[in-house]
């Protein structure tokens, strides 16, 4: 081959390689995970890859906020100016504390739930797209069903503790799949750090909850989730080379979810786990990154580089 043509073709090769350097997964066991309940499934047809207590019923904490957000990308208007009443702000722990009488678009909230999972933004936007919690937590079972997802109940849309709310893993991947495929939602799922400018023009920084997503190139974000009962959960999506995976892990713990959540992305994907990866990437990255999907920053004055986002603030947060 000639030397000026391999040398043009040598980073092609690496852009490609971290993809299909372990070949199908199938070859391969899944990583040992902790974990009450994990399913892991094809983004894009649905195919159940892994899947350990499945269907049982548990508490799954913020990440059924997937299922807030869904509908409200999918009602729209999100243009439209919420008004936060004072009993939005009587939640906790995980607020923005937003003062009542102030509004905000109602996109613009749905970039602070995903970024942040704060309280008080789900109920704002439950309450305003429902009429009120009750009316929102209709609007969740009847998605719920008609996105397959039988064997859950939904009584408000943060995913605070209340009796006789629970989903499963095998649910809550139906609901991530579909969260995944909503054009509204899947970019801001992506943002790492969002400034959120207050009513009062204060900003302050927002740091994204999904810690899998902020380290891990192929990981493509989706939710963060914990309360004491349902222990630490997350619904995480990866992509590489055109394929995508979704892994939901409910209750697991602090130490093991976020690493936990990487390997089983890893495993979908074909990547190779361990020292093996890195050190693949290490060298990719130093011949042309791998392939990835891309993510805006803010700059310096809060702005983001993309055209996905309604508004040019962002979002960040701890697992709720």
């Amino acid at each position: 081959m000639n030397h000026r043509l391999r040398r043009h073709l040598l980073p092609l090769l690496f852009l490609t390689l971290p993809c299909t350097a372990t070949g199908s997964k199938a070859a391969t066991p899944p990583p040992d995970v902790k974990g009450a309940s994990v399913v892991v499934v094809d983004a894009a047809t649905g195919e159940v890859l892994y899947q350990r207590n499945p269907d049982e019923p548990r508490p799954v904490a913020s990440t059924q906020k997937l299922l807030t957000s869904l509908i409200v990308a999918e009602q729209g208007d999100l243009e439209k100016p919420v008004v936060i009443q004072p009993e939005d702000e009587a939640t906790e722990p995980t607020t923005l504390q937003l003062k009542p009488g102030t509004s905000y678009p109602r996109g613009y909230l749905l970039q602070a739930l995903l970024v942040k999972s704060a309280n008080d933004v789900a109920r704002a936007l439950g309450r305003d797209v429902g009429g009120s919690i009750d009316g929102f937590a209709a609007m969740m079972n009847r998605r719920a069903v008609a996105l397959g997802a039988t064997h859950s109940h939904f009584v408000n849309p943060n995913g605070l503790p209340i009796p006789d709310q629970y989903s499963t893993a095998a649910d809550m991947a139906r609901i991530a799949r579909a969260a995944h495929a909503n054009g509204t939602l899947r970019p801001i799922m992506t943002i790492k750090y969002l400034p959120f400018r207050y009513a009062d023009g204060h900003v302050h920084m927002l740091r994204n909850t999904n810690q899998t997503m902020r380290e891990n190139w192929f990981c493509t974000g989706m939710k963060t989730g914990y309360t004491d009962k349902a222990k630490h959960c997350l619904v995480s999506s990866g992509e590489c080379g055109g394929h995508e995976v979704i892994c939901v892990i409910l209750g697991s713990s602090k130490d093991r979810i976020f690493t936990d959540s990487a390997r089983m992305l890893r495993w979908g994907l074909g990547l190779p786990q361990g020292k093996e990866g890195a050190a693949r990437e290490k060298t990719d990255v130093g011949q042309g990154k791998p392939s990835r999907p891309h993510r805006s920053k803010p700059d310096a004055k809060g702005k983001a580089g993309s055209s996905h986002h309604s508004r040019s603030h962002h979002a960040d947060s701890d697992p709720s």
